[in-house]
């Protein structure tokens, strides 16, 4: 999805939609909360996967584009042609991909998951996490009527974004970019550390950081 799509969408529609949900839900409107839900959305174009820090770079890695490549999938009924085009991966090397990440093109046709459930989940955590940080502001009684909305605007707000889709290029970057800054914040800054449990030599981190400045 375009940038400029994204943005335009998120001041358009998305911080509207939570306000006129605060304002019928709470009696009142937090405008920071609005915005709040829209930076989270617009900072991580990656929102509904899970980066996996529990386990080491490579293996995460691994985990993500098995992931991110069934997507694909799914999303153009298991034509590997087309997963090839938009990921920006040529034929030969997607059907090794397929072959080595064990991804069944049989059973992704078969079930064909829809993206948007993925975001709805993801949408789902990040209001709930939102809200949670306003507890102490809100009136306990009039936020539980907020939480209970959750599933229908999580559902509106993911029918309003944009359609989102990534070559393996710009999804590969933002991964090391969300894997290495929660490992890093996971260990309190320390690149040693951080470098030793992910299981990167301290040089190539380093070289990582610089880059995804």
């Amino acid at each position: 999805m375009a940038k400029e799509d994204l943005e335009k969408v998120l001041k358009q529609k998305i911080e509207p939609m939570v306000e006129e949900a605060m304002h019928k839900f709470l009696g009142i409107t937090v405008s920071e909360i609005g915005k709040d839900i829209s930076d989270k959305i617009e900072k991580n174009p990656l929102i509904s996967y899970e980066i996996n820090t529990a386990v080491s770079f490579k293996t995460a890695k691994k985990m993500f584009k098995k992931e991110f490549l069934k997507r694909l999938l799914q999303s153009h009924f298991g034509n590997i042609s087309e997963a090839a085009k938009i990921a920006g991966i040529d034929r030969r090397t997607i059907h090794r991909d397929v072959k080595d990440l064990r991804i069944d093109v049989i059973k992704v046709r078969r079930d064909m998951i829809k993206t948007k459930y993925y975001q709805k989940e993801a949408v789902d955590g990040i209001l709930r996490n939102t809200f949670d940080s306003y507890k102490n502001v809100i009136r306990p009684e009039k936020m539980e009527k907020m939480y209970k909305n959750v599933d229908k605007l999580s559902a509106e707000i993911v029918n309003e974004l944009p359609s989102s889709e990534m070559s393996w290029n710009e999804a590969e970057k933002e991964f090391e970019k969300i894997y290495i800054e929660k490992a890093l914040k996971e260990n309190k800054g320390n690149v040693s550390l951080t470098a030793k449990k992910i299981g990167l030599r301290y040089e190539t981190l380093h070289r990582k950081m610089k880059k995804l400045v």
